[in-house]
């Protein structure tokens, strides 16, 4: 039986495609009857890793972002890719290409849908532990990254004070503070 608030979707159609993410336009009809539209965008589910060294420091980035126009200070992030075996495996990649680090252990931390009002998004956060540097990093032709390590203290004040403004790096760093941290 479906939900009394639900919607009927009639029609789908992708409005607009590029690499990463589609806008996808639906004829839906409300629980009161009503016909509209609506859009919404859609992209693969993704990964967020919160990497700490052995010695207790988090593997950082910063990196340009255009659409905010300002170098923006996070953590690991990115897309499944279909030859991923899994998400773990999602989150060891982003992790090495975009710093240049592997982790011995890799474990689940949270999974959001962090903006289901107006996208598809799942998020699946990670913590990795014991990281260290093996190899150059691997950026895709649009990042800009430039790697460095933050005590989690430090990293915690960052958010705390609102120099950290990446979402996924707040929620990451909040989640862990709040019931993982030891």
């Amino acid at each position: 039986m479906t939900d009394q608030l639900a919607w009927e979707t009639q029609e789908r159609r992708v409005a607009y495609a590029c690499p990463g993410f589609e806008v996808v336009n639906e004829s839906v009809r409300l629980p009161d009857g009503t016909e509209t539209e609506f859009d919404y965008v859609s992209e693969p589910a993704s990964v967020c890793v919160l990497p700490f060294t052995p010695d207790g420091d988090v593997v950082c980035i910063e990196e340009w972002r255009q659409a905010v126009s300002r170098i923006s200070r996070g953590l690991p992030v990115g897309g499944t890719e279909p030859e991923d075996d899994d998400l773990e495996a999602a989150a060891r990649r982003e992790l090495a290409e975009e710093t240049g680090h592997e982790a011995a252990e890799i474990e689940p931390l949270v999974t959001v849908e962090p903006a289901n009002g107006i996208a598809d998004s799942v998020m699946h956060f990670f913590v990795a532990r014991e990281c260290r540097p093996t190899a150059e990093q691997e950026l895709d032709h649009n990042e800009s990254i430039r790697v460095r390590q933050r005590p989690f203290g430090d990293l915690l004040a960052d958010v705390r004070e609102g120099d950290v403004r990446d979402g996924r790096a707040v929620l990451a760093v909040s989640y862990y503070q709040l019931f993982d941290a030891e």
